[in-house]
């Protein structure tokens, strides 16, 4: 059954409607979340918060809905209104010609701020041991980094003000962000995220 239905924004701006599900065991695990793709797909498949739904785990790997049991469904259940702004920086989304990805411009975006700096910090990328999702967050919700450049620019007094023995968690940080300025150039690259500019390119 699905509780809710959350918008989720990517480092490219791409909204992802993300179904948030009663959990329920399904090929030797427990799942709580399955893809509903884009806009269009949540239209075509007509699903709503409260509908009891089709799961299937698609190449194995990511939980994805592949239909409603309309038998089940409430009459109280009323269709998802896709954002016409952004969830997490309030601008409006903007659809290009051609592409059924809904996105939000604004590169300033923080939600997308946040995940280009996961994707940089990948090991498939420059890997950046130590710079996971909550000291993301931090640094992000501090203001200390607005762009990529920006984690070069750490200073280790601002990092030891987020809290006690906070000393050696700020060296490891700062050591393997130096490290980084040595990661091969692809890798560099590739953490950039440029647009069709994959490991493989």
């Amino acid at each position: 059954q699905v509780r809710a239905i959350a918008v989720q924004v990517g480092r490219t701006g791409v909204l992802t409607p993300v179904a948030e599900l009663v959990p329920v065991e399904l090929a030797g695990s427990t799942v709580a979340r399955a893809t509903l793709h884009n806009r269009d797909e949540i239209a075509r498949k007509d699903v709503r918060v409260g509908d009891f739904v089709y799961v299937e785990k698609a190449g194995e790997i990511v939980p994805a809905i592949v239909g409603v049991d309309l038998t089940r469904r409430a009459p109280s259940a009323v269709a998802f209104a896709f954002p016409e702004h952004c969830p997490a920086c309030g601008v409006a989304v903007a659809q290009h010609a051609g592409e059924v990805a809904v996105r939000c411009p604004n590169v300033k975006c923080p939600a997308q701020l946040r995940r280009r700096l996961e994707h940089f910090a990948a090991r498939e990328c420059v890997g950046i041991e130590g710079l996971g999702t909550a000291m993301i967050d931090t640094l992000v919700e501090k203001g200390w980094v607005a762009e990529l450049p920006d984690l070069y620019r750490l200073k280790r007094a601002d990092l030891l003000t987020l809290g006690r023995d906070v000393g050696r968690t700020a060296d490891r940080l700062l050591a393997a962000i130096e490290a980084s300025k040595r990661a091969e150039l692809w890798r560099v690259v590739h953490g950039l995220g440029i647009p069709h500019v994959g490991a493989a390119a």
